[in-house]
């Protein structure tokens, strides 16, 4: 638990955002090479290492089909890795000392501030239980609708312990699932692609939990009133039905064409939402075309909404340079929306933010395709998988290196803290603000 004693270190909130990560995963990979944790025994550290920075950066990528390698201990490890990763570290923490009845005190408020990235300190603890309480709200009516689902396929005790872990993954846009068998592992939900109530809960799971807790709170406050939304939550909301509704449309025309017409709107839709950022699949990823493909590289760079168990640059990060964009075109220095103007410094993140993941993107699948000698577009798609902690993949995880597999641990990684919090964790002298202001010059552009 967060104390003061971590003062007495001089330790940053955001230092220990990551190293409290740090610590979760290096223990739930120990706890995955238990040999109580799979069937075979034994599994090697690195193997069980990367599985637990998949759960706790809720991301999905896996090495072992999750049904058929790990026990009931191992799977319930991997359930409550992913149930802290997606609400945090720092936010269980948090809630053990409020049971616990304890105060929390200002760096603990700080350090939940950084963590969640709220706006305010005032009514962070205040969040910190709604935050908690929506969680297990949604899960469990989540959990609930998905087991008449379950019951017609497994026992009741299956079907109740399979319907709780489907709620907790979805939700936390995860994208671990329990439906591999040993002859035909890696599964996901393609036996599910037909069954609408399935379909229909996991895609409001991951939408709800993907849009952020912020903006739940927002929704919830103003009664659905819109003209009343804070620009954040109207921004974050826009922004998510035009990237669920037009790569669907995409979809819906360029793929699954042989399929019955309810069955290839459901695969569409799905496709759409679980891209940005849950790692669920209906549909043979394989199969898809080109340009689904590439869409789908970049729907999961872009993930879900800040302050929400997703990753990916993040839907408010894509709308500030789109209106950029549009306003730098129309000659306008100030991006205004909703009689609001951006902030300068919001602009500068964006940017900065969207490079990052597309350099790291491209240095990453250009290594791991040279390393394994791997189509490109393959290594692309796993990449980006791992950058938004999306969880989808062609298929060629369980094959790789050593070094591919550090290479996607450290993006997933990545991509869950977020890379502000690692520029912000860097030791003071590293962030250096210009002493002296410079003549201006300007520089042909285009």
């Amino acid at each position: 638990m967060i104390s003061d004693k971590w003062l007495k270190i001089n330790i940053s909130s955001f230092q220990l955002i990551l190293m409290s990560f740090m610590l979760v995963i290096f223990i739930g990979g120990v706890l995955l090479t238990l040999p109580i944790a799979s069937y075979s025994g034994h599994t090697s550290f690195l193997d069980a290492l990367f599985t637990s920075v998949s759960a706790v950066c809720v991301t999905g990528l896996v090495v072992h089909d999750t049904a058929t390698h790990w026990t009931l201990f191992g799977k319930a490890v991997i359930l409550l890795l992913i149930q802290i990763g997606g609400l945090g570290v720092i936010t269980i923490s948090i809630w053990f000392q409020l049971v616990a009845g304890r105060r929390i005190n200002l760096f603990q408020r700080l350090t939940m501030q950084d963590a969640i990235g709220a706006s305010q300190l005032g009514g962070i603890v205040r969040f910190t239980r709604f935050m908690l309480r929506a969680t297990l709200c949604f899960e469990l009516l989540g959990a609930i609708l998905i087991f008449p689902v379950m019951i017609q396929r497994f026992s009741p005790a299956t079907s109740l312990g399979n319907s709780v872990f489907y709620a907790i993954s979805a939700f936390c846009n995860a994208g671990f699932d329990l439906s591999g068998t040993v002859t035909a592992p890696y599964q996901s939900l393609t036996g599910f692609a037909g069954v609408p109530l399935m379909n229909i809960v996991i895609m409001m799971l991951i939408i709800v939990g993907g849009i952020g807790f912020g903006i739940q709170a927002d929704i919830l406050d103003k009664k659905w009133n819109i003209r009343h939304f804070r620009l954040q939550t109207r921004i974050v909301l826009i922004t998510t039905l035009i990237l669920i509704v037009l790569p669907a449309i995409y979809f819906f025309f360029a793929d699954f064409r042989e399929e019955a017409l309810s069955l290839r709107i459901q695969k569409s839709l799905f496709q759409s939402v679980t891209t940005r950022t849950a790692g669920f699949n209906t549909a043979d990823l394989g199969l898809m075309s080109e340009g689904s493909t590439l869409l789908m590289i970049f729907l999961m760079l872009v993930g879900g909404s800040p302050g929400s168990t997703a990753g990916g640059v993040k839907t408010t990060t894509l709308a500030v340079l789109v209106l950029t964009m549009i306003h730098s075109l129309r000659g306008n220095d100030n991006i205004t929306t909703s009689d609001r103007t951006i902030e300068t410094s919001a602009i500068y993140h964006a940017i900065t933010l969207m490079m990052l993941y597309v350099l790291l993107l491209f240095a990453g699948a250009i290594i791991i395709s040279g390393i394994e000698g791997l189509p490109l577009i393959d290594t692309a798609f796993e990449c980006a998988s791992a950058l938004g902690t999306v969880g989808l993949t062609r298929g060629i995880t369980p094959t790789l290196g050593t070094f591919s597999k550090i290479i996607l641990m450290g993006f997933m990684y990545f991509g869950r803290v977020g890379a502000l919090t690692i520029f912000y964790a860097a030791p003071d002298f590293y962030r250096v603000r210009a002493a002296v202001q410079y003549p201006k010059e300007s520089l042909m552009i285009g």
